[in-house]
């Protein structure tokens, strides 16, 4: 089936970037979904709780193709999610100093009454960060409305010293698994 119309059920500036890049042509819906992790919920669970509720949560014709993603970034098993303030962004990236975290991005895609979802990871190295390098950067804003408290394709790139996986996965988005679930909706994206 040739591409339907599309709906990206985000606000995110960056997953707009990334889904542009395919040269597709799409519609921005933002949904309405509490983003508040359930009691003792992992780091899997949740994006993709997340990424299906987004998916629904969004009122499009049936045959709207619907792209939905949520990402969060995972140490040692804790979601770090958006910091609340620059103290909380400070404290985030002094923790992911030196060290490897992990990247979670769960995908959903709707087709009607049909829903495919997965999650992709990444892994992610920190450069030792200097308390001048992190109030540098907490101060240029750039970390306040991340998951994590940094962006890989913005300033927040120079901290990264190696990822493992999907780069787009990490920047919100991993578009090898929204090409692949919309084919398993019979959709075609691409050629």
């Amino acid at each position: 089936m040739n591409a339907p119309p599309i709906v990206l059920a985000s606000a995110s500036p960056r997953r707009y970037a990334l889904l542009e890049q395919l040269g597709l042509r799409f519609s921005v819906e933002a949904p309405d979904v509490d983003e508040t992790p359930l009691l003792d919920e992992a780091p899997v669970p949740y994006v993709q709780r997340l990424a299906v509720a987004k998916a629904h949560a969004v009122h499009v014709p049936a045959h709207t193709l619907v792209i939905a993603a949520d990402t969060t970034v995972d140490l040692g098993g804790e979601i770090l999610a958006k910091p609340v303030d620059a103290d909380d962004a400070g404290a985030m990236l002094r923790r992911l100093s030196a060290r490897t975290h992990r990247v979670h991005t769960g995908v959903a895609l709707r087709l009607g009454d049909r829903t495919v979802a997965e999650t992709i990871t990444s892994l992610v190295t920190f450069t030792p960060l200097t308390a001048a390098l992190i109030e540098w950067y907490v101060g240029t804003g750039e970390p306040l409305d991340k998951a994590g408290a940094y962006a890989v394709q913005g300033a927040g790139g120079v901290f990264v010293q190696r990822v493992q996986g999907s780069v787009s996965n990490v920047v919100g988005l991993p578009l090898h698994a929204v090409v692949r679930l919309a084919g398993d909706l019979g959709v075609v994206l691409l050629g």
